[in-house]
C-alpha cells in the first residue's frame, strides 16, 4: 500500500500543486476564459458556450470551486459563478516565483 507523503512538502508547493491540478483540464481553462470575458457572475450560460453536457460542466465547476479559483452562489435552482481574482492573482505570483527560482537555480544550462 502506498503512503501519502504530501505533508513532507512545503505548504507553498502543496498549494501550487492543488491549483495547477484544478486548472489541468482544458474545459476548466475555457470556463475561466468565459468568466473573465463576461466580467460578471454567470449562471446557466457556461453550458451554452462549451461543448459539454451540464453534468460535466458541473463537475469542472466543482473542481474550480474547491480550489478557490472561482466563487459561486446558489439562487434557487440557479448557480452563479465568477472568478476569485484574489486566488488567481496569488496563484500567478506563486507560479512566477517558482519559475524564477527554477531559472536562478538552473541557469541556462544545456542538457540532453
Amino acid at each position: 500500500m502506498a503512503i501519502n507523503r504530501k505533508e513532507e512538502f512545503t505548504d507553498t508547493d502543496q498549494e501550487l500543486s492543488m491549483l495547477a491540478k484544478a486548472m489541468s483540464h482544458p474545459a476548466r481553462i475555457a470556463i475561466l476564459r468565459v468568466l473573465a470575458i463576461r466580467r460578471t457572475c454567470i449562471c446557466g450560460e457556461i453550458v451554452d458556450v462549451l461543448p459539454l453536457a451540464q453534468a460535466t460542466v458541473s463537475q469542472h465547476l466543482k473542481e474550480l470551486l474547491t480550489a478557490g479559483l472561482i466563487k459561486g452562489a446558489i439562487d434557487g435552482k440557479k448557480s452563479c459563478y465568477c472568478i476569485n481574482w484574489d486566488t488567481l492573482q496569488a496563484f500567478n505570483t506563486t507560479f512566477n516565483t517558482l519559475f524564477g527560482d527554477l531559472e536562478t537555480a538552473g541557469g541556462n544550462q544545456n542538457c540532453c
